[in-house]
């Protein structure tokens, strides 16, 4: 166990390596573990919440400009262990360098939208609603808030969330994936070091005891989630009736509606980036090509030999795949299992990475890049959410079948359309129930300006995370009515 790195928790400003064995941490492209990440409970959200506290009016009330002055120093010091955080999210998850460098740029980005709260922070003013009366709106930090991150993004997700909370005055509390606590741990030294009071930020880890006590926790204003729909309808439910304000991002089934005037080669690429990328382990994954008329003849050719072409490998190393492993050895044979489930159920694998061998790292979590054709909508593979590298194509008449299809998903994350028409463009993007549209982008989502907004089962809640959503989220707004009544003692306006 001596060879496995630290995982400790930080509470309070300390350091502390917990005895509690836990869950164990793999490299997914090796097999190998490589930390374990401790069983937390209420003891240690305890603690964790009552530092926060603790800390939180001394932050409140410090001026917001000092606040953005810590995110300045903490994007310099994210920046400046660029590499190590890429390697660290490479090594946990099995990301590809490239693909962890994008959800790092992704993070910082977030990091910058922190350093504008002097300004985001603006309230609204009116002088003289009646006669001698003023009126000023302040935003005002809640208090402690909480975030509880999925293992898909280790360090990009929860970017998402703690810097804005912080800036706005707000202390916090991170519960990141027992499947990929490195990272978090690692960024939580960075924000150390950048000058973050004691107690501001707090990381605990563990499993579902520790979810459940930071949930009903009485001294937690706040929660934001990233996971599964069950585990987000979970969090929603559970945290509102405790008297929180929750933020809770669930899956997808993202459908990407391809035109026959859509430019084949762009389409194809955009394609396997958004149902590869990241082994398909995200949320906006395109995991449902819709070709329309002549389309699937048009591209799926070009697509089955792109997805082909990927090659997968380890990404630890200074050699890199096109494509890394799965997140573990039960999630690659989740993924198997739905394939082979689509197959009994009348699907058509054309493009099959079942097979995969990887000479180098034969204990790694592989799955190839996978085309399924003919996916129907009453089968499994069309109903439930894979999260690996596999893309369904169905095969539609009309643009009007392909938003009606799309438009019986019980999620609504994401959408693309794939043309040169602008009329059927503007048609897709006023129709098609999702929060996020792509004309021409396979993987709509957005910068940190702008929110998170996800619809249906992909989102419990009513403001999102990132963007302007998010500072009303971390914020409640305080109306102050004023009038001032002169004086005959000390008055100097009188002569």
């Amino acid at each position: 166990m001596s060879s496995l790195t630290p995982c400790p928790n930080f509470i309070g400003g300390e350091w502390s390596q917990p005895k509690i064995a836990g869950t164990p941490v793999y490299n997914p492209s090796t097999g190998d573990i490589i930390a374990e990440c401790p069983a937390g409970g209420p003891a240690e959200v305890n603690a964790a919440v009552e530092a926060a506290h603790a800390a939180f009016p001394v932050w409140r009330d410090t001026p917001p400009v000092e606040r953005a002055r810590v995110f300045f120093k903490y994007r310099q010091l994210v920046e400046a262990n660029f590499d190590k955080l890429c390697q660290t999210v490479s090594r946990e998850h099995g990301k590809t360098n490239v693909e962890a460098r994008g959800s790092i740029f992704r993070g910082i980005e977030n990091i910058e939208y922190a350093c504008g709260i002097p300004t985001l922070l603006f309230g609204d003013s009116l002088r003289n609603i009646a006669r001698g009366v003023d009126c000023d709106t302040i935003n005002m930090p809640l208090g402690v808030c909480v975030g509880i991150t999925p293992f898909n993004f280790p360090a990009m997700v929860p970017l998402w969330m703690y810097p804005t909370a912080i800036a706005c005055g707000n202390t916090f509390v991170l519960k990141p994936s027992e499947k990929v606590p490195l990272s978090a741990v690692l960024l939580g030294q960075l924000l150390e070091q950048a000058g973050c009071p004691k107690g501001v930020f707090n990381i605990v880890h563990g499993g579902r005891a520790s979810v459940d006590a930071l949930l009903t926790h009485p001294k937690v204003k706040a929660v934001s989630f990233v996971g599964s729909t069950p585990i987000a309808k979970y969090i929603y439910d559970t945290g509102t009736k405790h008297g929180k304000r929750v933020q809770a991002n669930g899956g997808a089934k993202n459908y990407i509606v391809v035109m026959p005037d859509a430019d084949v080669g762009k389409t194809v690429e955009n394609l396997a980036t958004a149902a590869f990328g990241c082994a398909g382990e995200r949320c906006m994954a395109g995991s449902t090509a819709i070709a329309v008329g002549a389309a699937a003849e048009r591209v799926l050719p070009d697509l089955v030999k792109a997805a082909n072409a990927i090659k997968v490998g380890p990404t630890d190393r200074a050699a890199q795949p096109d494509m890394g492993p799965v997140i573990t050895g039960a999630h690659r044979d989740r993924v198997l299992s739905l394939l082979a489930t689509g197959e009994k159920e009348g699907a058509k694998i054309i493009a099959d990475g079942r097979g995969v061998k990887v000479a180098d790292a034969p204990k790694g979590f592989y799955v190839g890049a996978t085309v399924v054709d003919g996916v129907q909508n009453n089968m499994t593979l069309a109903k439930e959410e894979v999260f690996g590298p596999v893309l369904n194509v169905m095969r539609m008449d009309d643009l009007d079948s392909a938003i009606e299809q799309a438009n019986k998903s019980a999620f609504g994350n994401g959408a693309a359309i794939f043309t040169n028409n602008g009329r059927a463009a503007r048609e897709f993007t006023m129709r098609v129930k999702a929060g996020m549209v792509g004309v021409n982008v396979g993987v709509p989502a957005t910068m940190a300006m702008f929110p998170f907004t996800g619809w249906d089962d992909s989102f419990y809640g009513d403001l999102h995370i990132q963007g302007k959503e998010s500072i009303q989220f971390y914020t409640q707004q305080k109306v102050v009515s004023s009038r001032w009544f002169g004086g005959d003692v000390g008055d100097v306006w009188k002569k």
